[in-house]
């Protein structure tokens, strides 16, 4: 009786070590699409802007505007929306099946229009696996305190 306890308990904690290797591959994978995006969105670089973002794209801005993937992609290469630096901080990942939640706060140096600012948002980006890449299908930004 104890060994078959002990093999179950051997069972159990192979199941888990197993999901949560899964769970950190997916979260690493999807960090790796975030870092993509904000050094994207510093050069402007449009084949990554594209390569990272969903053809079904919304993206929400804090002052309530909504792109999609074109308007958005042609606002950052063309400078339009124009961001010196970017830092993301209190970044979490949370992935569920062929979706992901990830929540951070950006803190950037702009210069659109010619007129510097820095700013601070909220974001919350909803990535889906599209085949076996994660692409940005949504993107909301908020005000933070």
């Amino acid at each position: 009786m104890k060994k078959i306890i002990l093999s179950l308990l051997l069972i159990t904690s192979c199941v888990f070590a197993k999901a949560q290797e899964t769970a950190s591959k997916e979260e690493t994978e999807v960090a790796a699409v975030v870092e993509k995006l904000r050094a994207a969105m510093i050069s402007g670089n449009k084949a990554d802007l594209e390569s990272v973002t969903s053809a079904d794209l919304t993206y929400g801005h804090s002052g309530g505007k909504i792109q999609n993937k074109a308007t958005f992609v042609d606002d950052i290469t063309s400078k339009r929306s124009d961001f010196k630096t970017i830092e993301l901080t209190k970044q979490s990942i949370t992935v569920q099946n062929n979706v992901a939640i990830v929540r951070h706060v950006l803190i950037a140096d702009t210069n659109d229009g010619g007129k510097p600012a820095h700013i601070s948002l909220g974001i919350v980006l909803v990535l889906k696996k599209e085949k076996k890449d994660w692409k940005i299908i949504a993107r909301r930004a908020f005000h933070v305190d």
